[in-house]
């Protein structure tokens, strides 16, 4: 934002204006769904910054429509599973075989795994905005608010997701920057079924 004094002489109000750069415009909502729409898969490294201030690192694996997959470095044993509408938490430190399951549909991150992205839709967006070379983008569900917000940041030229926040209804915040994106590899549907994973830890 800029501020300005409504008792500058308008001479030097004239000036000032030239002499500052133009700001950026944010990559419109359509060139950022047409991205989304054409990531069908992605890895990355991320570092996961929780709502208590813990950090995580790991690999992400992306098959869309539906399917993602966080790998925890060591020693965290967490394995975050997406697939067949599900999400599955793995956690070894429970000693239970059978994951933690909720519906993907009931969490922001079925926002950039949907078949179709489309951030014009209706009530979708709820903030776009430039934040220096980035753009930001708020979004909901909007059929069901209540299941959070997801904020995603991009860079342009070309378009590239470069993190995310999931905010959840109670207001707390998870934080997912990736980095050394690396998009079109071939990965076998087995990384993202959860029936397979459950099997495999029952050998």
């Amino acid at each position: 934002m800029i501020d300005r004094r409504f008792f500058l002489a308008a001479g030097a109000a004239a000036a000032a204006s030239v002499a500052l750069p133009a700001m950026a415009a944010p990559i419109p909502l359509n060139a950022i769904s047409q991205y989304l729409n054409g990531l069908v898969t992605a890895e990355a490294k991320f570092t996961q910054i929780n709502a208590d201030g813990t950090i995580s690192t790991g690999t992400l694996y992306i098959k869309r429509p539906g399917r993602m997959r966080f790998d925890y470095d060591p020693p965290n044993q967490t394995l975050v599973m997406a697939g067949g509408g599900q999400v599955a938490i793995f956690d070894a430190k429970s000693n239970r075989i059978e994951p933690e399951q909720y519906p993907l549909a009931r969490t922001p991150l079925n926002l950039i795994l949907e078949r179709n992205v489309n951030l014009a839709r209706r009530n979708m967006v709820v903030g776009h905005r430039q934040d220096g070379n980035k753009t930001v983008v708020v979004a909901q569900d909007p059929e069901n608010p209540q299941y959070g917000r997801l904020e995603m940041v991009f860079t342009g030229n070309p378009v590239q997701l470069r993190q995310w926040v999931v905010i959840d209804d109670t207001g707390a915040r998870t934080t997912t920057v990736l980095a050394n994106m690396v998009t079109g590899k071939p990965y076998p549907s087995s990384l993202f079924n959860i029936p397979f994973e459950v099997g495999q830890r029952q050998k």
